[in-house]
C-alpha cells in the first residue's frame, strides 16, 4: 500500500513548484517560521482555572462531565454505563484493564470493521491531550487510544482525561504532540453535530452523538 505521507509530500512539492515557492526543507522551514503569530499561544492559568474552563466548554457542547480519583475510574465507568444503559464497549489495545468494572463487556476492537463497530454500544478510551479554550479532546493512534474509527463510528464515546493532560490553547496542544505529529490524530469537541442541511441541527453525522468525559484528578 502506498505511503500516504509520501504522496502528500509529492503533491505539496508540486504545488510549491507551480507557485514558484521554495521547495528545499530548510527554505520551507524558514518560510513557516517567518509567519507572524499574533494570536494567543499560551496561558498562565493555573490547573483549577483550566479545569473549570474545560468543563464549561464541554457543558456548552452538551457533553456529560464526571470527576473521579484515579483509583475510582472503574467505579465511575460503571456508574456512567449503567445510567446510559450501555453494556458492550469497544476499547483500544493497551487501555488499562483497571478501568474495566465487572458486569460489563470490554473488547479490544482496533482491527474491527466499521460495520462491526456499528453494532457495539460505544467506546471507552484515554486521550493524548485536552484543550481548555476549545473544549477539545486530542486522540492519537497509540496504545490506549487506538485507530480513529474507534471514536468516530460508535454512537457513544466515553473518554478518560487526566487533569495534567489539559492545556489552555491549541498551540500548546500541538506542542504536546510535536514528537508524534505524523500519527493519525483526531480532535473531538463535544458530541458530533451539524446544521449544514437546511439549518437543522443533527447529531451523530461525523462522530458519536453522545460524549461523556471522566476528569481524573
Amino acid at each position: 500500500m502506498p505511503d500516504s505521507s509520501d504522496a502528500r509530500s509529492r503533491i505539496l512539492a508540486s504545488i510549491r513548484m507551480s507557485l514558484g515557492a521554495p521547495s528545499a526543507p530548510e527554505a520551507i522551514a524558514a518560510e513557516y517560521a517567518s509567519i507572524p503569530r499574533r494570536y494567543t499561544q499560551s496561558s498562565a492559568a493555573d490547573e483549577p482555572a483550566l479545569l473549570e474552563l474545560f468543563t464549561d466548554r464541554l457543558l456548552e457542547y452538551d457533553a456529560g462531565i464526571y470527576r473521579s480519583e484515579r483509583e475510582g475510574i472503574a467505579a465511575t465507568v460503571a456508574e456512567i454505563l449503567t445510567m446510559r444503559s450501555k453494556r458492550r464497549l469497544a476499547v483500544p489495545a493497551g487501555l488499562s484493564a483497571e478501568w474495566f468494572p465487572d458486569g460489563f463487556e470490554f473488547t479490544v476492537a482496533d482491527g474491527w470493521s466499521n460495520d462491526q463497530l456499528d453494532t457495539i454500544d460505544g467506546t471507552l478510551s484515554g486521550c493524548t491531550a485536552a484543550i481548555a479554550e476549545t473544549g477539545s479532546i486530542v486522540l492519537q493512534n497509540v496504545p490506549g487510544q487506538g485507530p480513529r474509527h474507534l471514536s468516530l463510528v460508535p454512537d457513544y464515546f466515553l473518554c478518560v482525561v487526566f487533569v495534567e493532560q489539559i492545556v489552555a490553547t491549541v498551540p500548546e496542544a500541538f506542542d504536546r504532540i510535536k514528537t508524534t505529529s505524523t500519527l493519525p490524530t483526531t480532535f473531538i469537541s463535544g458530541p458530533s453535530a451539524t446544521a449544514d442541511i437546511e439549518m437543522t441541527r443533527i447529531k451523530g453525522v461525523h462522530g458519536p452523538r453522545f460524549l461523556d468525559v471522566i476528569l481524573s484528578i
